[in-house]
């Protein structure tokens, strides 16, 4: 148990660092190939949020733990609304911007059921995986596209931008951060995967259960973190965007590994308890964002105590069907 607990530890720490190198390599070559500051943002910064989650559920697929995997996309979402909002919403109201409201959460909803549709028969196929990546690629061109038509109207350019915020590493330097940070993040979740299954060998539970909890909760860590640090620094558009971003690249860009290189039926109770779950506080989190327009636009304390409930209470109730 305690060499399955390091190895754990060291695949979260692999992880969190390499996808820091990735992202910064990734950025500066696209910068040096003529890539513009806001694309990069909009692509590869926020491929590298989601890339532990990622990595870790393309391994688990590849080595046939499709439930490793399906379980981390959901209790990851769990964690990011129940836990990380919850939280930030305890240390201050949110406030919430107009352009999370009128884009991103409407599309955090629409993916949310429509994943729930394709999961609906309880299998995840190679059919569904293909769905699921193309609505990640339409989400992404619609992102990019209103980024650059609103970007027009404000008139703002690249050349705008502070000379700190560029990258002055070189093409050769940049390669190697990328291969350097993919190489981490590859072995990392190799470990990650192996710990993970033996602590649920030596539990006694489905590495789905693990999934939904060791596992979500070490790959939401940088969110958690990074989403606190906002709201201290009163950035509160930066927490909300981050867990309403991280939740949507998710589903479509973890959920499609198991269904092209494991694909076949999964747990039941990771449908009807775990994304009924993930659908609930969905739900709740869109309800309380547009009654927020009512109450000078903030998620207030009250909210975060209904996140954190609804976490726990789910918690609480997958503990028991396993004890039971």
């Amino acid at each position: 148990m305690l060499i399955a607990t390091v190895i754990i530890i060291l695949g979260f720490t692999g992880l969190i660092w390499g996808a820091d190198k990735f992202v910064e390599g990734a950025s500066a070559l696209a910068q040096n190939l003529g890539v513009s500051p806001l694309i990069i943002g909009l692509t590869v910064v926020a491929f590298g949020t989601s890339a532990p989650e990622i990595f870790s559920s393309a391994v688990a697929a590849l080595e046939g733990k499709p439930e490793l995997a399906i379980g981390n996309s959901f209790g990851s979402n769990l964690f990011n609304i129940g836990v990380v909002l919850g939280v930030c919403a305890l240390i201050k109201p949110l406030r919430v911007p107009a352009m999370i409201l009128k884009k991103e959460l409407p599309a955090l909803l629409t993916i949310t059921i429509a994943t729930g549709l394709i999961l609906f028969d309880l299998n995840l196929g190679f059919f569904d995986a293909i769905l699921l990546l193309a609505m990640a690629v339409l989400f992404t061109y619609l992102l990019v596209r209103y980024q650059l038509n609103l970007n027009k109207e404000s008139q703002i350019t690249t050349k705008t931008l502070p000379e700190h915020e560029l990258s002055t590493v070189g093409i050769l330097r940049a390669t190697g951060y990328l291969a350097t940070g993919l190489f981490i993040l590859v072995v990392s979740a190799e470990a990650l995967v192996q710990g993970a299954s033996s602590i649920a060998g030596l539990l006694g539970v489905s590495t789905g259960i693990i999934g939904l909890t060791i596992v979500a909760l070490g790959t939401s860590l940088p969110e958690l973190a990074a989403s606190v640090v906002s709201v201290i620094k009163n950035q509160d558009e930066l927490a909300v965007g981050n867990i309403v971003g991280s939740n949507i690249f998710n589903l479509l860009t973890v959920l499609p590994f198991p269904g092209f290189f494991a694909p076949g039926p999964f747990t039941e109770n990771l449908f009807y308890r775990d994304f009924s779950a993930v659908t609930l506080l969905t739900i709740i989190l869109c309800f309380v964002c547009y009654l927020s327009l009512n109450k000078k636009g903030t998620i207030g304390r009250t909210s975060g105590i209904i996140f954190l409930s609804i976490y726990f209470g789910w918690f609480t109730v997958m503990i028991m069907d396993v004890q039971g």
